[in-house]
């Protein structure tokens, strides 16, 4: 079972052009679409699709339609309310060659009773059901009132209840949990090529043209206690490092339509897999296969597992003189 956490929900809207964004320009949409999102929203809805168990935490009302829509797509979730405000409305741009331009509003303010409401839901949900869920997924910016160092707690809450955690964040949260290390070390960590350089020093360029590169700079979150580090790298693929070495996957050719939700993918995909005890190569083919297939739907689209293919990435393990 696989519990996410959505501190920051937001209806996404993905507005698709016929040509080129052109700034002060006027443009004509071919499509609109409109879902219920988030990081951890994205995955409990693939875990969804792929007959994965989950459960979703998040701050809403019990009748929001956001909810009302997570439910109909048969998600079940644990909704805390009493948020100062409407969940807030995250706005895509996609070209036909697949550049995406994004627009994220800050959301809603948390007060402290909030917070201290989903930290309850949150443990209730790992404590209280007759198995201990596999992964707790921390996942998303966390909203206006949030004290940065709000994942970090949580993953040091979580730490005694069997269940491992996995934190895909930015910015000062991500760094906030960095710096908590080894207190605060969750059982994996999916930085993208630019959110692993902020923690390292590394040059994100050549983190995302290297994996050797990518290896050595999650190396250094191993050891400080990291269990293991899926580092995305845009179209070269990913990075896995673990205490048993490291690989590098490369995806197939994908047609690029939104690049949205790709992460997600990607991080439920190895969770997935993980759920079934596939080794790490076939974690890292999994993560990618999922990240390719998303980014080749449009808007935040979840792929199907018939269309994941991880027997076209090519994962090679990489010299342990690398990391």
């Amino acid at each position: 079972m696989i519990v996410t956490l959505t501190p920051n929900p937001s209806h996404d809207r993905t507005v698709s052009l016929a040509g080129p964004f052109e700034r002060g320009a006027v443009h004509r949409a071919t499509s609109v679409t409109s879902q219920a999102g988030g990081k951890g929203v994205n995955i409990s809805r693939a875990a969804v699709v792929a007959g994965v168990e989950t459960l979703a935490v998040l701050p809403a009302p019990a009748d929001d339609p956001f909810v009302l829509e997570l439910r109909a797509a048969g998600i079940a979730c644990r909704p805390v309310p009493g948020c100062r405000g409407d969940l807030r409305v995250n706005i895509t741009v996609t070209e036909p060659d697949g550049t995406t331009t994004k627009l994220n509003s800050p959301g809603p303010t948390v007060t402290p009773q909030v917070l201290d409401d989903l930290t309850a839901a949150l443990v209730a949900a790992v404590t209280g059901e007759s198995t201990t869920p596999d992964w707790v997924v921390l996942a998303g910016s966390l909203p206006p009132g949030a004290p940065q160092e709000w994942y970090a707690d949580l993953v040091q809450t979580l730490a005694g209840t069997g269940a491992r955690v996995a934190v895909d964040t930015s910015e000062a949260p991500l760094r906030a949990v960095v710096d908590r290390l080894p207190d605060a070390a969750p059982a994996l960590m999916k930085p993208n090529g630019d959110e692993l350089a902020s923690l390292t020093g590394d040059d994100a360029a050549t983190i995302e043209s290297d994996p050797r590169v990518a290896a050595r700079a999650a190396s250094v979150l191993l050891e400080r206690g990291v269990g293991a580090v899926l580092a995305t790298l845009g179209a070269r693929g990913a990075v896995l490092a673990t205490a048993d070495g490291a690989w590098h996957a490369e995806p197939p050719p994908t047609e690029v339509v939104s690049t949205v939700g790709a992460g997600d993918s990607s991080l439920f995909g190895y969770l997935m897999a993980d759920l079934r005890g596939d080794a790490p190569a076939e974690r890292l083919a999994q993560a990618v296969a999922y990240g390719s297939a998303a980014a080749g739907l449009p808007g935040t689209t979840i792929p199907t597992p018939q269309v994941v293919r991880p027997d076209l990435v090519r994962v090679r393990q990489l010299d342990p003189a690398a990391r």
